[in-house]
């Protein structure tokens, strides 16, 4: 994939780089371009980079546009993820190992996949992943925001902006269980779990390089909070505004709130 499109809107608030797009096709697009502009770097530095990725629909424009994308040594590629629910069956489609492999994994065949099982114990299942994350620097993340601002599966009431983790075990608010029945991954809130393994804060901003990737409506207000609001737990993604260099690719929808203009 060689075109991209222009941000109908580009700003910086604290240390996020913000491009507003006319649609969630054309974010995901320039998000990818940007995603792979930003491998080819690090590729041609290092041998391997580590690499953790989000699953969710609001993600789909973008791991279809990194898929496109050519000239990427996907073997030199470590793959990680950044949450996974508890207790679902091992062919469950909801599982997020499973949209990964569905969406990207399959597609690009990267060198290794690390994937969390959410059928184990999951405190055991918590030091294996926290081991193979520990093991080497994480170069990129790719995220998105939730509904309720949560980042991986960080919800308000569990989000701690000093977690000593590296990974935990979380219950999932109504709000983000609600956003799985929103998005279609789920026929009803009951269906839902409540409990899911996450990737805790302080990791995610350890990562070298950040990309959030906030497509849509029902992301408006979690958006503007994030730009906006107060840096706290009550908006767990605001914290982003304090790494040196987040690249935030949202569309005219996701940030209608923020003003008037768009």
């Amino acid at each position: 994939m060689s075109s991209t499109f222009q941000p109908i809107k580009v700003d910086k608030v604290d240390g996020i780089n913000l491009q507003v797009f006319d649609n969630r096709y054309e974010l995901g697009v320039a998000a990818a371009k940007a995603v792979t502009v930003k491998m080819k770097e690090l590729l041609s530095q290092k041998e391997r980079i580590r690499m953790v990725f989000a699953a969710a629909p609001s993600q789909n424009e973008f791991l279809r546009g990194l898929t496109a994308e050519d000239g990427l040594d996907w073997k030199r590629v470590t793959a990680f993820h950044m949450d996974e629910y508890i207790g679902l069956l091992e062919d469950a489609p909801q599982r997020f190992s499973t949209f990964l492999k569905k969406n990207l994994f399959m597609h690009v065949l990267p060198g290794e996949v690390h994937l969390i099982d959410g059928s184990k114990n999951p405190s055991d299942e918590c030091h294996r992943y926290s081991r193979l994350l520990r093991s080497g620097p994480i170069d990129i993340i790719c995220l998105g925001i939730g509904e309720n601002g949560h980042i991986a599966f960080n919800d308000p009431h569990v989000a701690n902006f000093q977690d000593p983790e590296v990974m935990k075990v979380v219950h999932l608010d109504e709000a983000c269980r609600k956003q799985q029945v929103n998005d279609g991954c789920f026929k009803q809130l009951d269906d839902v779990p409540t409990h899911a393994l996450t990737l805790t804060i302080p990791t995610l901003l350890d990562a070298e390089s950040l990309f959030c990737i906030v497509p849509g409506e029902t992301k408006q207000s979690a958006v503007k909070s994030t730009l906006l609001g107060s840096i706290s737990t009550e908006c767990p993604a605001s914290i982003l505004r304090t790494y040196p260099n987040c690249q935030l690719y949202v569309d005219r929808d996701a940030y209608r709130r923020v003003t008037d203009v768009y």
